[in-house]
């Protein structure tokens, strides 16, 4: 499992976090983000995903991440001006990864080890 701090992610493109997740996870590896992804790299990152399924090879990823929350001050966040702050997401191989559960405070999941 390779937990990745937000410091680490803010240091880089979409394409590059992307990339990053990807590999790690056809590795084998659960990823797990500190500030989590936007929701335009989340697509992006199925995207990528669907186009290098290989049946016998990899067979996707399991993703699960918080809704983004908004900041700032009330007037900010009617006039849409409020910051979007990411949150945690977990990202897996779908063979090994199966979210049980989730709350707005906790992500349950099981992991299969071993082929």
């Amino acid at each position: 499992m390779d937990l990745i701090s937000e410091e680490m992610l803010s240091h880089m493109t979409s394409m590059e976090k992307i990339r990053l997740i990807l590999d790690k996870v056809k590795t084998g590896k659960i990823v797990v983000l500190e500030s989590g992804l936007t929701p335009e790299e989340e697509v992006k990152l199925i995207e990528m995903t669907m186009t290098e399924i290989r049946v016998d090879e990899f067979t996707g990823i399991e993703i699960e991440t918080y809704p983004m929350r908004r900041e700032g001050s009330l007037l900010q966040r009617i006039l849409g001006k409020g910051s979007n702050k990411g949150r945690m997401t977990v990202i897996g191989p779908a063979n090994q990864l199966r979210t049980v559960e989730k709350d707005q405070f906790q992500i349950s999941t099981k992991v299969s080890v071993g082929d």
